[in-house]
């Protein structure tokens, strides 16, 4: 198995472990990060009625105004502001945080602390 399978299959199994005990409820949705290489994506899901909420990309249009790359902390804290602003007009004031078997550090911390700065309790 190469490094680069190894790793994916790593986290894969990271992740799937954190959602044994990470559900997001109508009070408390779940917030979920993915980071690929090039961009960064957020949604907030009611996992019990399997909805997304809201959700937020740096591959948006109203992203791309603002940063040309999306695969930096300042493209993650851009998108963090974002989400948790859109939650904050659907209402939710409480997420759970899924870092999707990522370590908590860079862009996924950052984007937590953005969604934290808002005013929305991760």
């Amino acid at each position: 198995m190469d490094k680069a399978k190894s790793k994916l299959l790593a986290r894969k199994n990271r992740h799937s472990r954190v959602r044994k005990k990470v559900v997001g409820t109508p009070e408390r949705p779940r917030l979920l990060v993915y980071r690929s290489l090039k961009n960064i994506y957020a949604q907030i899901i009611d996992d019990r009625a399997g909805i997304t909420l809201v959700s937020a990309s740096s591959m948006t249009a109203s992203f791309k105004k603002e940063l040309k790359k999306g695969n930096d902390v300042a493209a993650a804290t851009l998108i963090g502001k974002q989400i948790a602003e859109a939650a904050l007009e659907k209402g939710v004031k409480q997420v759970v945080f899924d870092r999707g078997g990522y370590c908590y550090h860079g862009r996924v911390k950052a984007l937590a602390e953005a969604v934290r700065e808002q005013g929305i309790q991760v």
